[in-house]
């Protein structure tokens, strides 16, 4: 109970500021055309508190899960007088803008949150921003198998040219179980090959790996904890952990979380760890206990060689950056449903509903503030995009409506209230066999998630939590 009112609340910190600035952005462009805002209120339901100005109540509701504005004569449901200062009194191009204002708005957000982000704390994984150049890959995985070898400059990769490691590691992750195009070179000539891309679960989420390193990674034991089963077993700091029960471990974030996952899947039962001691191959075994609520051996793991830079940006660089950046994301987000569309990829790997936001954000805060504020940024960025589908209940559906009735305008046709009567109640239909969707989907993927040992697995981060 306590977990679920801290999710709640962190959901509120995270998600109602960004609904409150969409809102804000409806308020603002209607009061810059003229249009009576009869309540602009922070939260939802019963009136707590507020102040009333000219013909506004500004106010603070119940429930701080985000925040309306209510324009005069904007639902079909109310009398509508034709006073000139009423929302439908307005030339349609006006209330475009009041209807776009909102998603706008969440964009601009998503822009200025990331910015000031890469301003102050611009930490990232320093291969990154270095050429593909492969430096190891995994034995029998899916880049082995394509003929790729250490030392290989990948120089093209499902058409892009000149791919740096973020570019390759973004391909990589959103095509999984598909076939991507690369091209290498090997010394003084390229090679053309066809990376078969493998699936893992990250979390809750179908992604794609290739097994290609980008640097000297090693996973090595970082602490032993005295009179544990780890330090009963004959661990030792330094140790680089290959295999756990026979099975290879990958050299990088995925193998440490691996590690983790086969230890609390134990139960209790014999763990044998192959470590690479100085050159020499140990096998060890130890048989994991009860500790803290988990399943442990009793040390902590790194991913040896990796690194983070920190490099913050001057306002107009990270001004740059940050488009760039959200650019990259719709970028993403269009390919991925894209996949949906043609059966490559499920709309329940695909779609987080209220229960998968509120697991993400609370990962996001756990792992401080500037964590919390680009996921903000991008939450911010998908909630203005969500708005824009053509669903009549959303802003998007106004807007559909509004070119809709543009375009028959133009043969002579009216759009009747009945007819957009009519449309509301699909849209409304619509939204909710959506949320319906998304929610079951969310459930579902939490009582898959339940059956298993949960790793959160963060790409950037420099050390993993203690092995259980």
């Amino acid at each position: 109970m306590g977990n679920f009112i801290y999710m709640v609340l962190v959901v509120a910190a995270i998600l109602a500021p960004l609904i409150v600035l969409h809102e804000f952005g409806h308020f603002i462009v209607a009061k810059l055309f003229g249009i009576r805002v009869d309540v602009f209120s922070i939260g939802f339901g019963k009136r707590l508190f507020g102040i009333k100005k000219g013909d506004t109540d500004y106010r603070v509701s119940l429930l701080p899960l985000g925040g309306y504005v209510k324009m005069a004569g904007e639902n079909m449901d109310e009398q509508i007088t034709g006073a000139p200062d009423e929302f439908m009194s307005k030339p349609k191009w006006k209330r475009f803008c009041v209807a776009i204002a909102g998603p706008v708005m969440n964009v601009l957000v998503a822009v200025v949150f990331l910015a000031v982000v890469l301003m102050f704390h611009n930490e990232v994984p320093a291969h990154w921003a270095r050429p593909a150049v492969v430096r190891g890959v995994e034995p029998d995985s899916p880049a082995e198998k394509a003929g790729i070898q250490p030392g290989d400059l990948i120089v093209k990769i499902n058409g892009k040219e000149q791919p740096i490691w973020r570019d390759l590691e973004l391909q990589v992750l959103l095509y999984p179980d598909q076939d991507l195009p690369v091209t290498v070179q090997r010394g003084s000539s390229t090679r053309d090959l066809t990376l078969h891309v493998g699936s893992r679960m990250d979390g809750d989420d179908k992604i794609g790996f290739s097994g290609l390193i980008p640097g000297d990674w090693r996973i090595v034991v970082n602490e032993v904890t005295p009179e544990t089963p780890a330090a009963t077993a004959g661990l030792e700091q330094g140790d680089q952990i290959v295999a756990v029960n026979g099975n290879r471990v990958e050299q990088s974030h995925y193998g440490w979380s691996e590690v983790v996952q086969a230890i609390q899947a134990s139960k209790g039962s014999k763990v044998t760890l192959r470590v690479d001691r100085n050159g020499k191959i140990l096998d060890l075994v130890g048989e994991p206990k009860m500790m803290d609520g988990a399943y442990r051996l009793g040390f902590t793991q790194e991913v040896a060689g990796f690194e983070m830079t920190t490099s913050p940006l001057s306002p107009l660089t990270a001004i740059k950056q940050s488009v760039d950046e959200n650019l990259r994301i719709l970028s993403l987000t269009k390919t991925a449903l894209g996949q949906v569309l043609t059966g490559h990829r499920s709309m329940r790997e695909t779609v987080s509903g209220p229960i998968g936001i509120a697991k993400m954000s609370k990962q996001a805060a756990e792992q401080g503030f500037w964590n919390a504020a680009r996921f903000s940024s991008m939450i911010s960025l998908n909630l203005g995009i969500f708005n824009l589908l053509p669903i009549p209940v959303l802003d998007g559906g106004l807007i559909f409506m509004l070119l809709l009735e543009a375009v028959l305008g133009v043969f002579g046709l009216p759009l009747t209230l009945r007819i957009k009567e009519k449309m509301m109640q699909v849209g409304f239909v619509m939204l909710l066999l959506l949320t319906a969707f998304v929610c079951f989907s969310d459930i579902s993927k939490s009582v898959s998630s339940g059956r298993a040992p949960q790793q959160q697995q963060q790409t950037q981060d420099q050390k993993p939590p203690e092995v259980p």
